[in-house]
């Protein structure tokens, strides 16, 4: 649901709006080289982007201005990811893509656009993917406005067809069981074969448990490394699979918590089958 301008006014949502918004050199490079946008427009462009998704979904990563960071090439596993993508044997879906930040870094790096998918709840984000980065009539990414937790959705017709999935600022979202209908889904899109593979980061907590959501909108399980590969452990005796979780966690320090959550941590992670 859109946001009300009184909403953003009011200063309900307001904390998240990061007036003045940094492009980093990565960022800047895929709107200079691969759009063709004039270095001294990039800025202007972005924000003029950023606002129009903000008065319709005013979400933190909007706000602020997280976007213009692309996550997948931070990853620990981005050289593997882009690896075994250039062989064009394999396919990428990038899961709550928003603008779709991450496939156009991919496609930047070599990857065939063919090969690479995009769902999100959300069809203005993708939309807005194509305004930002002015690629509509030569990108061949496939973008599905679908619902995880929706069988009947678009995405189906992707079932046991994707090597590799990305889902960042994610699963977070939701609670415990939650969590678990979004990954048994997203076992039906991967191959059932050795090195299936799901990555990305998000919020944990080094006191893993259910938080309440910052909307104050029933919960949101937070977790550990160990309580990942709890949690894997579950949906692999439920489908028949082994699942290895790998991954690093780094607090969040106190200016960066706005959330005031205690023990917050930022965490990047890989699922890998194993079997």
């Amino acid at each position: 649901m859109a946001a009300t301008e009184q909403d953003i006014q009011s200063g309900r949502m307001s904390r998240w709006y990061k007036k003045d918004l940094d492009v980093n050199e990565s960022f800047r490079e895929i709107l200079e080289k691969y759009n063709g946008i004039p270095p001294d427009q990039v800025l202007p462009h972005i924000i003029a982007v950023r606002d129009k998704a903000w008065a319709i979904h005013p979400y933190p990563c909007v706000g602020q201005g997280l976007f213009l960071e692309p996550t997948i090439p931070q990853h620990a596993l981005y050289p593997e990811i882009v690896s075994r993508l250039k062989t064009g044997n394999e396919k990428f879906l990038d899961l709550g893509c928003a603008f779709g930040q991450d496939i156009r870094r991919l496609v930047y790096d070599g990857i065939d656009s063919a090969n690479c998918y995009g769902s999100d709840l959300l069809p203005d984000f993708i939309d807005l993917g194509y305004e930002l980065f002015q690629d509509k009539s030569k990108l061949h990414t496939k973008f599905f406005p679908a619902d995880i937790f929706d069988e009947t959705s678009p995405l189906s017709s992707l079932n046991s067809t994707i090597d590799i999935i990305s889902a960042n600022a994610f699963f977070h979202l939701f609670n415990w069981d939650m969590q678990k209908k979004a990954s048994l889904r997203i076992v039906k899109l991967l191959k059932p074969k050795k090195d299936s593979l799901l990555v990305g980061r998000q919020l944990g907590n080094t006191n893993p448990g259910e938080q309440s959501r910052w909307t104050n909108e029933g919960t949101a399980y937070r977790h550990d490394i160990k309580s990942l590969q709890r949690f894997w452990d579950e949906v692999g005796e439920e489908v028949g699979a082994e699942f290895r979780v790998d991954g690093f966690e780094q607090v969040v320090d106190g200016i960066r918590n706005k959330a005031g959550e205690p023990s917050l941590t930022w965490m990047e992670f890989s699922v890998r089958r194993v079997s």
